[in-house]
């Protein structure tokens, strides 16, 4: 049965045989993209870092113990620890260079801190030492 001329609009027309294919290969494509960006950012870390323990020393230092576990442990790394107040702002912060080890090294700093600390933590670790920490 034939539909009413003019009453419906012009037929459709159907997608030409390359973009059947083409379509799906690209997304695809995409998707892969997205999973490779996805690994690189969010996969194994290079270096990580787990806080030891923490000491509140005085109303303004905190000694802050931690240790690091890296792919390459012949390369030295830093380090950024941070203390936090009792109302959870940032009361201090310092970057420790941490030389090459076997394994899992540990490291101990003390950090100065502009109000009473209550906890310090490990925020993160990298390969990237700034040139005034570095060693060589």
């Amino acid at each position: 049965m034939a539909l009413p001329e003019g009453r419906y609009g012009t037929p459709r027309r159907s997608l030409p045989r390359w973009a059947r294919w083409s379509l799906p290969v690209i997304a695809v494509l995409v998707g892969g993209v997205v999973a490779w960006v996805g690994y690189r950012n969010l996969g194994t870390m290079p270096v990580e870092a787990k806080q030891t323990a923490f000491t509140v020393v005085d109303d303004s230092t905190v000694e802050i113990t931690f240790e690091v576990v890296r792919q390459t442990p012949e390369q030295s790394v830093v380090c950024i620890v941070r203390a936090r107040s009792g109302d959870g702002d940032e009361a201090g912060r310092r970057e420790v260079l941490v030389e090459p080890g076997a394994g899992t090294v540990r490291a101990t700093t003390v950090l100065r801190t502009s109000k009473p600390p209550v906890t310090g933590e490990v925020f993160g670790c990298s390969y990237q030492v700034p040139a005034y920490l570095s060693t060589r």
